[in-house]
């Protein structure tokens, strides 16, 4: 197969070293890739180094889909983590016909907005914590410990524990900085935080072993992403003592993997899902979001709990580009 991986971002520099870090582990020598920067240009490098990037020719976003149609390729992975990337963009290769893996422009829109992905899975009998959606200048009415996150943020970015209502005030401004609507919810107090990957194989879901987290209250964006000595960006949930894979034996397994099919199957999920879930004391599962990605890689969240179902990460890439084909013929 002639593969393409469509990297970078068209909302920020931050989404583009975001999603270079996601897919450089999975691009080979044999693969395409096709770069997209803030201002819309676009890149075809021969690989996702620096010096690479800054060696292929910069493209008008004309040139560049002409350039992109011309490769013949047969398939699209999609690494893309902005709004547009995860919307407009794969709405694009729908257009030229090009086939990719994950789900759709519609669903990506969906589960990138909170309120609606938990209005969704609300309704298909999934718990999720009392909330309320606020605009500039709306006051709060849910009692503290609340939970503030923008909207339509990604990777926990303005995401604050409220503990008193004095703390309102620096926890909305923080989040409206990312989003023009904040989403306020009941904190959940600490039992567990899980995440749990779903997989389509030969039309049926098969759930996966669950990923545990370390929290003390709620995980931010200092728990998911840092900064290395040389500006870059590192994974931090990457290690044992931060993440690990949950006994398929433990008592919260069935109702997670049981929440999980619900959430997949509401929000019209294709090929694999990810969702967050806050185990509450009495072992209950609160739906948190939805993450609707996988960048194939070897640290790739789905990918670690794939592998600890006893499914290779070679056999989950073949069979998530061979659905994707199949799905367009």
């Amino acid at each position: 197969m002639r593969i393409l991986h469509l990297v970078g971002s068209a909302a920020s520099d931050f989404y583009c070293d975001l999603s270079r870090l996601y897919a450089q582990d999975c691009v080979t020598a044999d693969d395409h890739i096709a770069y997209v920067t803030p201002d819309g240009r676009w890149r075809f490098p021969a690989d996702l180094g620096p010096d690479a990037l800054a060696a292929a020719v910069s493209m008008a976003p004309a040139d560049g889909i002409a350039h992109l149609v011309a490769l013949g390729v047969d398939v699209m992975v999609p690494h893309m983590f902005c709004v547009p990337g995860t919307t407009t963009y794969r709405a694009l290769f729908d257009l030229l016909g090009i086939p990719y893996v994950g789900s759709t422009p519609a669903v990506m829109a969906l589960t990138a907005n909170k309120p609606w992905a938990r209005a969704i899975v609300a309704a298909a009998g999934v718990d999720v914590p009392e909330g309320e959606l606020l605009r500039p200048g709306d006051r709060p009415t849910v009692a503290p410990p609340a939970v503030v996150k923008p909207a339509d943020a990604d990777n926990s970015l303005g995401v604050a524990l409220v503990r008193s209502r004095e703390d309102y005030e620096a926890a909305l401004a923080s989040a409206f900085t990312h989003s023009s609507s904040v989403l306020v919810e009941r904190y959940v107090e600490l039992g567990r935080e899980v995440r749990c990957g779903v997989l389509v194989r030969d039309g049926e879901l098969v759930c996966l072993p669950l990923e545990e987290y370390a929290v003390d209250d709620v995980r931010d964006y200092a728990d998911k992403i840092d900064r290395t000595a040389d500006g870059g960006l590192r994974l931090v949930a990457k290690n044992t003592p931060r993440a690990w894979i949950v006994d398929p034996s433990d008592p919260v397994t069935e109702p997670v993997w049981e929440a999980a099919r619900r959430c997949h199957v509401a929000l019209g999920a294709r090929d694999y899902s990810l969702f967050d879930f806050r185990i509450d004391r009495d072992g209950r599962p609160w739906f948190l979001e939805a993450g609707l990605y996988c960048s194939f890689a070897p640290a790739s969240v789905i990918a670690v709990m794939a592998k600890a179902a006893g499914i290779p990460l070679d056999e989950l890439f073949r069979t998530a580009l061979a659905s994707s084909v199949r799905r367009s013929r």
